[in-house]
C-alpha cells in the first residue's frame, strides 16, 4: 500500500512540477536577461519581483489554496459539478482583489521610497511593476484554472504543463528580443516585464481555449448562476488563512529586501531565484499531497490518507537532500549564471551552504502545509508560518545581520532557523492527525451544498 501511494504521488507530482518550473521560468528569464544589464538594474528587478510576489502573486496563490481543501473532496463526493461551482466562487473573489493590487503597483515608487530604498532602484522597480500589472489579472485567473485542473483527476494534471511548455520558449525569445534584440524592437529594461505580462495573458487565453473546445468532458462544470456569488464567506475564510500560510514566507523576504543595498540585493536575487526554482519540486509534491489526501478523505479512506501523507513527507526529505547536495557542489561557480560582478559572486558562494540547509526544511514545511490544506487547516499553517518568521526568523536574522555584522548571511541564518521550526511543528501535527475525524468533517462540509442543490432542483 505504501509503494502504491508513492507511485500515485509521483504520477501526480511530475506534471505539477513541470507546470511550476516552466511558469517560474517566466520570472527567471526576466532576472537573467536584466542581470547582465547592470547590478542596479538587477537590484531593481529583484525588488520589483519581490514586491509583485508579496502584494500580488502571493495573494492570488494564497486565496486559491482554499481550493486545495474544497475541490479534491468535491470531485470524489458524488457531486463533481461542485468543482466548477467552487472554482467560479474563487474567480469572483480573485477578481475583487485585483483592483487594490493594481492601484498599489501604479503607486509603488512613493511606497518604496518611504520604505527607505535608493531613489534610482525605487524608480526602476516601480517602472517594472507598472508593466507587470498588465499581466496580473491573467495571473490571478490562471491560478484558479490551474487549481481546478490539478484537482480534476489525473487526466487533466498535465494540461497546464502542456500549455506552459508552449509559452515558456516564447517568453524566453521575447525576453531576448525585447531586452537585447535589434534596435527597432529593443526596449531594454522594460522589455523583461513586458515579455512576462504577455506570457501570463497567453497562458490564460490558451487555457480558456482548451477548456471550451478540447476538454474531455464537462461534468465538473457548473452553469454560471447566482450560486456562483453565494457562500463566498467560506472561500474568503479559507483563502485568507491560505494567504497567511502561503504569503508569510514571501512577505518575510520583502521585509529583508528593504534593508539591502544594490550589491546585497543583487546577491539576494540570485539566492532567492535559485532557492525558489528548486522549491518547485517540493511545491509540486505539496500540491499532489493536497489532491491525493483530499480525494481519499472524500472517498472516506482514512487509513489510506494517513499512508499517503507519510509518503509525501518521505519524498520531500529525499528531494531536499538532492537539492542541498547540488548547491554545495556548485557553490563556487553558481553566481556566473546570473551576473558577472565578482563581488556578487563572492557573496553568493559564501551564503550558498546556508541555502543548501534551507532546502531540506523548506521542502518539509511546504509538503506538510499541503497536507494541512487538504484537511482545511490553512489557519493552523498560517499561525505556524507567522510565528516562525515574525516571532523567530526575522528578528533573529536582523540581529545577526546588523548588530553582529553578519549582513546577508545573518538574514539567511535567521530565516533558515524559522523553517526548521515550521517544518518540525507542522510535521508533528500531520503525524498526530485523527484521520477518521477528518473524513467526518469533509462529509459535513459538503452537506450544505447538497441541500442547496436539491432545493434548486425542486424549485425548477
Amino acid at each position: 500500500m505504501y509503494m502504491e501511494e508513492l507511485k500515485v504521488l509521483l504520477r501526480y507530482s511530475l506534471p505539477v512540477f513541470g507546470t511550476q518550473l516552466f511558469e517560474y521560468s517566466l520570472q527567471v528569464a526576466s532576472i537573467v536577461s536584466i542581470g547582465h544589464l547592470s547590478t542596479t538594474a538587477l537590484a531593481a528587478a529583484t525588488l520589483a519581483s519581490m514586491t509583485a510576489s508579496v502584494t500580488g502573486f502571493s495573494i492570488a496563490q494564497g486565496l486559491t489554496s482554499a481550493l486545495d481543501t474544497l475541490l479534491p473532496a468535491a470531485w470524489t463526493s458524488g457531486h463533481p459539478e461542485f468543482v466548477g461551482l467552487w472554482s467560479q466562487r474563487m474567480a469572483v473573489v480573485i477578481t475583487a482583489t485585483l483592483v487594490p493590487i493594481i492601484v498599489l503597483w501604479f503607486n509603488a515608487e512613493s511606497v518604496l521610497l518611504f520604505l527607505g530604498q535608493e531613489a534610482e532602484v525605487a524608480s526602476l522597480a516601480a517602472l517594472y511593476l507598472k508593466w507587470m500589472s498588465v499581466g496580473m489579472p491573467a495571473y490571478g485567473l490562471n491560478a484558479v484554472i490551474r487549481e481546478c485542473a490539478h484537482k480534476h483527476l489525473s487526466r487533466l494534471f498535465d494540461v497546464p504543463t502542456r500549455i506552459i511548455v508552449i509559452v515558456a520558449p516564447i517568453n524566453a525569445v521575447m525576453n531576448y528580443l525585447l531586452v537585447w534584440g535589434p534596435e527597432p524592437i529593443r526596449l531594454g529594461y522594460v522589455g523583461a516585464p513586458c515579455a512576462t505580462a504577455i506570457s501570463y495573458n497567453l497562458i490564460f487565453i490558451l487555457s480558456v481555449i482548451y477548456a471550451i473546445w478540447f476538454a474531455p468532458d464537462h461534468k465538473a462544470w457548473h452553469p454560471i448562476s447566482s450560486r456562483s456569488f453565494q457562500s463566498l464567506g467560506i472561500v474568503v475564510y479559507l483563502g485568507l488563512a491560505g494567504v497567511g500560510q502561503v504569503a508569510s514566507e514571501w512577505w518575510s523576504w520583502e521585509l529583508v529586501a528593504r534593508t539591502l543595498g544594490p550589491v546585497a540585493l543583487a546577491t539576494q536575487s540570485i539566492l532567492l531565484v535559485s532557492a525558489s526554482t528548486t522549491y518547485q519540486a517540493p511545491f509540486a509534491v505539496s500540491v499532489a499531497a493536497s489532491v491525493r489526501v483530499g480525494n481519499l478523505l472524500g472517498e472516506r479512506k482514512a487509513r489510506r490518507a494517513q499512508i499517503a501523507s507519510r509518503a509525501c513527507c518521505v519524498v520531500a526529505l529525499v528531494v531536499g537532500c538532492i537539492w542541498s547536495t547540488m548547491f554545495l557542489v556548485f557553490r563556487g561557480s553558481w553566481a556566473t549564471l546570473f551576473n558577472d560582478d565578482p563581488d556578487v559572486g563572492k557573496e553568493v558562494g559564501k551564503i550558498l551552504p546556508i541555502v543548501a540547509m534551507f532546502q531540506i526544511f523548506d521542502g518539509m514545511a511546504g509538503v506538510t502545509n499541503g497536507i494541512l490544506r487538504a484537511r482545511g487547516k490553512q489557519g493552523t499553517g498560517a499561525l505556524i508560518n507567522l510565528t516562525a518568521y515574525y516571532v523567530l526568523g526575522i528578528p533573529l536574522g536582523l540581529y545577526l545581520a546588523f548588530p553582529l555584522g553578519q549582513e546577508l548571511m545573518g538574514l539567511w541564518e535567521g530565516l533558515t532557523l524559522s523553517l526548521i521550526y515550521a517544518s518540525v511543528v507542522s510535521t508533528w501535527i500531520v503525524l498526530r492527525t485523527d484521520w477518521p475525524r477528518e473524513v467526518r468533517k469533509v462529509l459535513l462540509r459538503f452537506e450544505k451544498d447538497r441541500e442547496d442543490e436539491d432545493r434548486e432542483i425542486r424549485g425548477l
